[in-house]
């Protein structure tokens, strides 16, 4: 594994978008790059646009 994140991203990344399939892809890509997931989903609702919002921290794994 890459001692860096790929394409210069940081550390710590906090996804989010609509609970959807295309989110979960993004979190399921970031963890086939080698990221992992740092603490639970945390989920809200839109009223505006009727959906679910979901947002999931990911750390890209260091020595420390």
């Amino acid at each position: 594994m890459a001692s860096s994140p790929p394409d210069g991203k940081p550390l710590y990344r906090c996804l989010t978008g609509p609970d959807d399939d295309a989110f979960c892809k993004r979190v399921s890509e970031a963890l086939a790059q080698g990221w992992r997931l740092h603490g639970s989903p945390a989920l809200t609702f839109d009223p505006e646009r009727h959906v679910v919002i979901v947002a999931q921290a990911v750390l890209w794994p260091t020595d420390d």
